[in-house]
């Protein structure tokens, strides 16, 4: 029976993760470390709660009504959703095609996980922190390589605006001509949506 660890499920959310009214469900287990993550807890993979795809639908079917009047549905991050191929598939299947259902990514994931789950997606959010590989792996202790193939076999098999790409001012880490260095390049390689924001560090 598959099942996954949770840590987080967060109902009502307006605009933030996708279209409409969505539900944010977070899982653990990430192949990154970085700096300043919100969810550290994601990395620990002991702590959450075990779900089956079936007690996730009953938990969150509460909101049908609101995904379907709004464009909503439920988005997956964590962690790191792609991660978690067969859950989300077999959720899929579940709730069927009227819910919207989104990645909120990475992308630092082989591409097998992303080819099995292109067709069940209606779209993606991809924080790839930095474009320069020397930023990357200083703030998230990773290589960006599977990123940035991962991201061109996205757009060479879709409508580009399914994707929105968050690029972030990291403080201490890279600086806004960098962030227009990134923004630059992935414009070059056919990304149409941005989401450009500042960490804001506690």
């Amino acid at each position: 029976m598959t099942s996954a660890l949770v840590f987080g499920i967060g109902r009502h959310r307006l605009t933030t993760d996708g279209e409409g009214v969505t539900t944010l469900v977070t899982f653990n287990g990430c192949p990154l470390r970085c700096k300043y993550c919100l969810n550290k807890i994601s990395w620990d993979i002991v702590k959450g709660r075990h779900y089956t795809p079936e007690m996730l639908y009953e938990e969150v079917k509460i909101d049908q009504l609101y995904f379907l009047a709004t464009h909503g549905g439920i988005t997956f991050g964590g962690g790191e959703p792609l991660l978690q191929v067969d859950f989300i598939k077999e959720f899929r299947v579940l709730c069927g095609p009227q819910w919207q259902i989104l990645a909120e990514t990475s992308l630092n994931v082989p591409l097998k996980n992303v080819e099995a789950l292109d067709a069940v997606l209606d779209g993606y959010i991809i924080d790839v922190k930095d474009m320069d590989p020397e930023i990357y792996k200083a703030y998230t202790g990773n290589d960006n390589a599977l990123v940035l193939s991962n991201l061109e076999w996205i757009l060479s098999h879709g409508d580009p605006n399914r994707i929105m790409v968050r690029v972030p001012h990291i403080p201490d880490f890279n600086t806004d001509e960098d962030v227009a260095r990134s923004m630059e390049r992935l414009k070059t390689m056919g990304v149409v949506n941005f989401d450009e924001f500042t960490y804001i560090i506690r």
